[in-house]
């Protein structure tokens, strides 16, 4: 199970959309767009979980034109610790 990062989303992209660009590598087991928790609109990036399929969709993904902007496709960074 790989999870990766998605930038540079346009705002208007659905985690559909999404889910339907990584769909073609692989099994896609989980897409979430993140959202700002004050407005509800998308902060531009997200994260997809694929089963299979991750590297053939950075190779493919990564820096492609969608909606006018180049998105960056690569494996998530683990969260890190609040320091809070």
């Amino acid at each position: 199970m790989t999870n990766l990062y998605v930038g540079n989303l346009p705002w208007s992209t659905t985690e559909d959309q999404l889910r339907g660009m990584f769909a073609e590598f692989g099994e896609v087991v989980s897409v979430k767009i993140i959202e700002d928790r004050e407005t509800g609109r998308s902060r531009g990036f997200g994260f997809v979980e694929m089963e299979n399929g991750a590297e053939e969709a950075i190779q493919n993904l990564n820096g492609k034109d969608v909606g006018g902007r180049n998105i960056k496709v690569n494996v998530a960074k683990p969260k890190r610790e609040s320091r809070f």
